[in-house]
């Protein structure tokens, strides 16, 4: 079965002004895209019965980048919100001041990796199979669901998730990004 679109978990506009709704239909013409790629590309292969984790985790190349991209694009909609943002309460805000000290220390490593990616790509939050939490930074479509660790928190680098709204200034970006985490997604993300 083709895989859909997933529509945006809030209204296009609900997370100005932060990100403009532009941005947001910016970002969903490129989910799009990746999408048809994707359900172009397996039609009639064994992957077309897979999971699009799957689909990521058992293919290389284009179709890798776009079936990757798709999912790192849904999950990252996910981690936004509005009335969002403030930090991590609860079991995830316990893991991330052992892990970091605090939720202030936490953004500044995060912006960190962020700034010092040349180019596009992620910077995730992740937790390790040991139950510890790091940041980690993949290139252009790279993404943990190839790797060990879990997802639980992603932004976007890529020039199209901040051009529109921030120019090249990835750290006027990274600020509205930090008032739009949606940390109830992070926290149901975790493992334990």
């Amino acid at each position: 079965m083709p895989f859909e679109l997933p529509r945006l978990p809030y209204d296009r506009t609900a997370l100005q002004p932060h990100l403009s709704a532009t941005s947001l239909d910016l970002h969903h013409g490129h989910h799009r895209a990746c999408i048809d790629t994707v359900n172009a590309r397996i039609e009639g292969t064994e992957l077309a019965e897979l999971a699009l984790e799957e689909v990521v985790r058992h293919s290389q190349g284009s179709l890798f980048d776009a079936a990757a991209q798709a999912w790192n694009l849904a999950f990252y909609r996910q981690c936004l919100g509005p009335r969002a943002g403030g930090d991590p309460q609860g079991r995830l805000g316990e893991r991330v001041s052992r892990h970091f000290g605090d939720a202030r220390r936490l953004r500044e490593e995060f912006d960190r990796a962020a700034l010092g990616l040349f180019g596009s790509g992620w910077v995730w939050l992740v937790q390790h199979p040991s139950g510890a939490l790091a940041i980690q930074v993949t290139r252009n479509a790279g993404t943990p669901l190839t790797g060990d660790s879990t997802p639980l928190l992603a932004c976007d680098v890529w020039e199209h998730a901040h051009y529109t709204d921030y120019q090249n200034d990835r750290g006027r970006y990274l600020e509205a990004f930090w008032k739009l985490v949606n940390w109830d997604f992070v926290a149901s993300q975790l493992r334990d």
